[in-house]
């Protein structure tokens, strides 16, 4: 199955988030607390925790820092009470946004999130507006140049639910949320190694945004991205330098 060309978009997304990497020890602790509180602190268990601590430990956070945290979550240590919220709009050229966020104050992170929409040109929307757009899975991208026959032979062998070459020459694998971590490890047994590897919100269709607003649109994620309370920006937009 072919699909569009995103290797420059990723490459890009990689860059950014490189240059943020002081915010990610945050992210993932709060991503940590949150599935901790939710499914409890038994990784073995728990597949969103672990995965949560996976993320960590590729930040190269510290174990006691990941220790302490999921015992903050299951009341072992007193810590913060965090909530998830999701917040969908619209960027340039009708993209579709949407900003996912833990905050232990909904009123002021609400307020941050249509800010950053009005100052750069977007709208934000009500519950729904855009999510119709996504689907929840898990997402392997390899790069360009990577067997496409041995790829798609291991990866639907572990499970994989679909296997897409873009335009490019990326290779992405997409699986249920639930079998990722399994395809993942098959894949990295059969020595792939995935440029991306995450459970998201993938676009089923992109948008292209060109010149001024894919300027715009850039500040706008970025302004999203800064945000103290953001922990993903997902969007459909193709941007063009």
């Amino acid at each position: 199955m072919a699909g569009h060309s995103k290797w420059a978009n990723i490459q890009h997304r990689k860059g950014r988030q490189d240059e943020k990497r002081q915010k990610i020890w945050t992210r993932v602790m709060r991503e940590i607390m949150v599935a901790a509180r939710m499914g409890g602190g038994d990784m073995g268990a728990n597949p969103r925790l672990r995965l949560a601590v996976d993320k960590a430990k590729a930040a190269n956070m510290p174990i006691d820092n990941i220790k302490r945290g999921i015992d903050k979550a299951t009341g072992n240590l007193e810590g913060v009470n965090y909530i998830e919220i999701r917040y969908e709009g619209y960027g340039l050229g009708g993209a579709a946004i949407m900003v996912d966020c833990m905050t232990d104050n909904k009123q002021r992170t609400v307020a941050e999130v249509r800010h950053a929409f009005s100052r750069f040109g977007g709208n934000m929307g009500a519950e729904g507006a855009v999510a119709f757009q996504f689907k929840h899975c898990g997402q392997l991208i390899f790069a360009p140049g990577t067997d496409e026959d041995k790829l798609m032979e291991a990866a639907l062998e572990a499970g994989a639910e679909d296997v897409i070459v873009d335009d490019d020459g990326a290779i992405e694998v997409l699986t249920s949320p639930a079998e990722f971590e399994a395809v993942k490890n098959a894949l990295e047994a059969a020595n792939f190694k995935a440029e991306v590897a995450e459970v998201t919100m993938r676009a089923d269709n992109t948008v292209q945004v060109t010149g001024e607003d894919a300027v715009k649109m850039q500040k706008l994620l970025d302004a999203l991205e800064d945000m103290d309370d953001t922990q993903e920006v997902y969007h459909n937009a193709e941007l063009s330098e």
